[in-house]
C-alpha cells in the first residue's frame, strides 16, 4: 500500500547498502522520475535532465566515478540529476510556444495584460538575465541592479554563478520529489555528492554546459543499509517564527 506524504518523508533515509537479491521495476522508478518533473522550478524553465541507469556495465563505470561508495556499488539502479542552465534558451522558447497555443489564434492587439506580460517575460526578461559572455555581462548586471537597489527593491542575483545556483536549486527540488515518491512505494534511495563529476559527464556523454546535481542510488534497503538512528538538531534551533 502506498504511503501518504508524511509517512513517505519519515520513511525516507539515505540508504548506503541495498539488497542484492531484490530488483527494482524500471517502470515504477520511471514513474517516480515523472513525479520529479512536477517539482517547482524557477520561471518554469525546467533546467534539468534525469538519467535513469539500469545497464550493468554503465552501473560499474558509475560506481568507480562515485568513488566506490557502497550506495553506488550495491545500487540496483542509479538516477543522475543534471542541471542544464545551458538549455535556458530552448526551455524559454518552449514556454513561449505553450503560451501561444494556450492563447489561441487571435491578433496580438487582443492579448490580455497578463498574456502580454507572460510572453514578454520569456521573450525579454529571461534572455536579459540568462545571456552572458564568460560572466562579464553578469557582473555588469550585478552592479547596475545593486545601484538601482539603493532606491527600490529589485532582484539582484543576476551573475553567472547566481543563475547556476538557481538551476541547481530547481534540480534539487526535483530530486526530493523523486526520493519521496520512491519512499512512498517502498523503494529506497541515497543522494550522493561525492563523485568525479567530470567522469560522470563523460560516461553519460553530457556537454560542457551540463552540471551534475547529484547521483541517487536506488534499491531496497539492506538491514545494514542505514548506518545509525536519524539525527536532527533540535527543531527549536532551526524554527524561527517572525
Amino acid at each position: 500500500m502506498e504511503k501518504i506524504v508524511t509517512e513517505a518523508i519519515q520513511y525516507r533515509r539515505s540508504v548506503r547498502v541495498f539488497k542484492s537479491d531484490v530488483a527494482l521495476q524500471d517502470e515504477k522508478v520511471k514513474q517516480c522520475i515523472q513525479n520529479a518533473v512536477l517539482a517547482p522550478t524557477s520561471s518554469n524553465l525546467q533546467l534539468w535532465e534525469f538519467y535513469h541507469i539500469t545497464d550493468t556495465g554503465t552501473l560499474k563505470k558509475m560506481t568507480r566515478a562515485c568513488l566506490g561508495q557502497n550506495a553506488a556499488k550495491t545500487a540496483n539502479q542509479l538516477v543522475v540529476v543534471v542541471a542544464r542552465k545551458d538549455l535556458w534558451h530552448q526551455r524559454a522558447k518552449a514556454n513561449v510556444d505553450f503560451l501561444k497555443d494556450s492563447i489561441g489564434p487571435k491578433p496580438k492587439s487582443d492579448y490580455s495584460r497578463r498574456e502580454k506580460f507572460a510572453l514578454a517575460y520569456y521573450q525579454k526578461v529571461i534572455p536579459s538575465i540568462y545571456t552572458d559572455f564568460f560572466g562579464v555581462l553578469g557582473w555588469i548586471r550585478y552592479i547596475v541592479f545593486h545601484l538601482i537597489g539603493l532606491f527600490r527593491p529589485i532582484y539582484k542575483q543576476v551573475r553567472l554563478s547566481d543563475m547556476r545556483i538557481v538551476a541547481h536549486k530547481s534540480a534539487g527540488l526535483a530530486a526530493q520529489n523523486f526520493m519521496i515518491s520512491m519512499a512512498a512505494i517502498g523503494y529506497d534511495t541515497c543522494p550522493m555528492e561525492g563523485s568525479d563529476t567530470g567522469r560522470i559527464k563523460g560516461i553519460l556523454g553530457l556537454p560542457w554546459g551540463a552540471e551534475i546535481n547529484m547521483v541517487i542510488g536506488c534499491g531496497v534497503r539492506d538491514e545494514q543499509g542505514i548506518y545509525s538512528e536519524r539525527f536532527r538538531v533540535p527543531f527549536e534551533t532551526v524554527y524561527k517564527k517572525v
